[in-house]
C-alpha cells in the first residue's frame, strides 16, 4: 500500500473523546435499544407491517451498540497494538466490521419504513383505485410494502445478506498478508485501498439510493395530498396524513443528519488516500472517525425518536409504569386494533 510508512499518531480527540462518547453512547442506547425491543415483543401488534420494520430497526441498533465497547478500547488502546494480535482482529471483527455492516441495514429499514409510510397514506386516500392498483407496477410495489409478509422476508433478506457479507470479510482480512511489526491502529487497519474502497462504494450507492428514495417519498406524498386537498375534504384524515408526512421527514431528518456528512466525505477520503503527507492522512482519519460516531449516535437516539413519533410506543411504555388493571389491557387492546385498523 502506498502510505504503508505513514505511521498514524492520534491525537486526544480520536484517544480520548471518541472513547469517552462511545462509553456514554453505548449503556443509553442498549436499555432503550432493549427496553424498545421488549416492547415490540410483548405490547405491540405483530401483524402490523410498521411494526415488523421498526422490530428490526431496533435489532440492529442493538449490533450497532454491541460494537461501541470495542470501538472504544480500539481507539483509547489500538495504536499500542500490532495488528496481528488478538485485541485488533476482535476489535476490527466485533467493533468497526459489524458496526459498518449493522449501520447499512438501519439505513435500508428506514427507507424501507418510509415507502410502507407512504403506500400506507395511499391506500386510505386511492381506495377508489383498487382496481388500478393491481394494474400498475408502481402502484403493486407500493402494496407489497404493506404486506406484512413481504415485511418479513425483505427484512430476511437484508439480514442475510449482510450476514454473508460479514462471513465474507472476515475471511478476507483473515488471510490478508501484513506486516507483523505494523500497528493496529494504522492506514491498512483504516483504509484498506481494495476491500475497504470497494465497500465504500457499494455502500455510498447504497445509501444515496435509500436517500433518493425517502426524499421522492418525502416530495410524492406532499404532492399526493395537495392534490387531494384540492379536490376532496379530508376532514378527519388530516391528522393521519400529516402524521404520516412527519414521520418521513424525520426519518429524511435522521439520513441528512447523522449519515449524509460521513458518505458525502467518503468517497473524498479514499480520492485523498494517494496524498503522501502523513500529517493530513492523519487529519482525514480523524475525521473519517468522528462522522462514523455521529452514524453511530443515531442507533442510541432511535428509541426517542420512536417515543415521540409512534403513538402506540409511547402508551406502551406509559403502560410499564403504571398499575395494570383489566380495564388498562381493554384500553391497550383497543389502541392496538384501532391504530391497526388505521393503518
Amino acid at each position: 500500500m502506498q502510505n504503508s510508512t505513514c505511521h498514524l499518531q492520534p491525537s486526544l480527540a480520536t484517544s480520548v473523546a471518541l472513547p469517552v462518547i462511545y462509553s456514554l453512547l453505548f449503556p443509553a442506547g442498549s436499555f432503550g435499544n432493549i427496553l424498545a425491543a421488549w416492547i415490540f415483543l410483548k405490547q405491540a401488534p405483530t401483524k402490523r407491517t410498521q411494526y415488523i420494520y421498526l422490530g428490526n430497526l431496533v435489532a440492529a441498533n442493538l449490533c450497532v451498540c454491541s460494537t461501541m465497547p470495542f470501538l472504544a478500547v480500539y481507539f483509547a488502546r489500538g495504536y499500542q497494538w500490532t495488528y496481528v494480535s488478538t485485541e485488533c482482529k476482535i476489535t476490527n471483527h466485533l467493533g468497526t466490521l459489524n458496526m459498518h455492516v449493522s449501520m447499512y441495514v438501519t439505513i435500508i429499514i428506514l427507507c424501507s419504513t418510509a415507502i410502507n409510510q407512504y403506500a400506507t397514506l395511499k391506500k386510505t386516500s386511492d381506495t377508489q383505485y383498487s382496481q388500478a392498483i393491481n394494474e400498475n407496477f408502481y402502484r403493486c410495489v407500493l402494496k407489497k410494502f404493506r404486506q406484512p409478509k413481504f415485511a418479513k422476508q425483505l427484512s430476511t433478506i437484508i439480514w442475510l445478506t449482510v450476514l454473508c457479507i460479514t462471513v465474507i470479510a472476515i475471511i478476507y482480512n483473515a488471510k490478508e498478508e501484513i506486516e507483523k511489526d505494523s500497528k493496529c491502529y494504522s492506514i491498512g487497519a483504516e483504509a484498506n485501498e481494495t476491500t475497504a474502497g470497494i465497500a465504500a462504494f457499494v455502500g455510498t450507492a447504497c445509501f444515496f439510493l435509500s436517500f433518493t428514495t425517502v426524499l421522492l417519498s418525502y416530495y410524492c406524498l406532499t404532492k399526493h395530498l395537495s392534490k387531494i386537498q384540492k379536490t376532496t375534504c379530508i376532514g378527519e384524515k388530516h391528522l393521519i396524513y400529516s402524521t404520516v408526512k412527519r414521520n418521513i421527514l424525520v426519518i429524511q431528518m435522521i439520513l441528512t443528519v447523522c449519515f449524509l456528512p460521513y458518505h458525502i466525505f467518503r468517497p473524498i477520503f479514499y480520492v485523498l488516500l494517494t496524498d503522501r503527507y502523513c500529517l493530513r492522512l492523519n487529519y482525514l482519519v480523524e475525521i473519517k472517525n468522528f462522522l462514523t460516531c455521529l452514524a453511530a449516535a443515531k442507533s442510541s437516539l432511535d428509541p426517542i425518536i420512536i417515543l415521540m413519533l409512534d403513538k402506540t410506543f409511547k402508551k406502551s411504555l406509559y403502560g410499564l409504569f403504571t398499575k395494570s388493571t383489566p380495564e388498562n389491557h381493554q384500553c391497550k387492546a383497543d389502541i392496538f386494533t384501532e391504530e391497526t385498523s388505521k393503518m
